[in-house]
């Protein structure tokens, strides 16, 4: 029988924010326990007890309340968004002997040689859904890039698996690619066609300097008045 990290729990009876301040400030972290068609039991947890689970390599724990024995997986963790600290635990009760579906990241491994080439690495897909027993639930799955050139892809079907679980994502969607690296575009520089540099007066105006002396039919009507006179 597998040995599992035993992790402390209590369970909470009071609830809301006053309370939930007061844990945290005391260094607990206040938990949900569930699982399909039973009702969810909340929990505390000691922050330094969780931070020695999550280090000790375990996917799934032991924990104990109400005099019964349970094992649960950490399905979510909430995250202050400056501090850090863990706010709040989901812990989903597992049957060591029914398979589930559960997420596991995706590490790249290797130098690839169209990163050697002067390409670029994408990394496209993350994580990837898989099948198991919660005992055999992978920490990641390690994709080797190294032998990965320019303008090539890798998809989930050249994961190599090594584990007891079964990938239930589509063969064909993509884990990595490279590519060449993009060029930079030169500024365009607008010129200005002949004649565009300034805008230039018709041919007879004149600006406000300089007026001109009256138009030619006021001195014809002088001219008029001179005759007569």
């Amino acid at each position: 029988m597998a040995d599992y990290y035993q992790l402390a729990v209590e369970k909470r009876g009071q609830t809301g924010i006053s309370a939930t301040k007061s844990l945290r400030k005391n260094g607990k972290i206040p938990a949900n326990y569930y699982y399909k068609g039973e009702a969810n039991v909340n929990l505390i947890l000691d922050s330094k007890e969780l931070f020695h689970a999550l280090n000790s390599g375990n996917r799934v724990f032991e924990v104990e309340f109400d005099g019964n024995t349970q094992y649960v997986m950490i399905k979510e963790m909430q995250y202050h968004p400056v501090t850090e600290n863990v706010l709040h635990v989901d812990l989903m009760r597992v049957r060591r002997d029914v398979k589930m579906t559960i997420s596991v990241p995706i590490h790249l491994e290797g130098e690839a040689v169209g990163v050697n080439e002067g390409g670029v690495l994408s990394q496209i897909l993350t994580s990837v859904e898989v099948e198991c027993l919660p005992t055999d639930v992978p920490e990641f799955i390690s994709v080797d890039v190294t032998e990965l050139g320019m303008n090539s892809s890798l998809t989930v079907a050249d994961i190599v698996v090594t584990g007891e679980f079964t990938i239930l994502a589509d063969e064909d969607q993509a884990i990595a690619a490279i590519a060449p690296p993009k060029e930079e575009e030169e500024p365009v520089v607008e010129e200005l066609e002949e004649g565009e540099e300034g805008e230039e007066l018709e041919e007879g105006e004149e600006g406000e300097e300089g007026e001109e002396a009256p138009a030619k039919g006021g001195e014809e009507k002088d001219a008029a008045e001179d005759s007569t006179e």
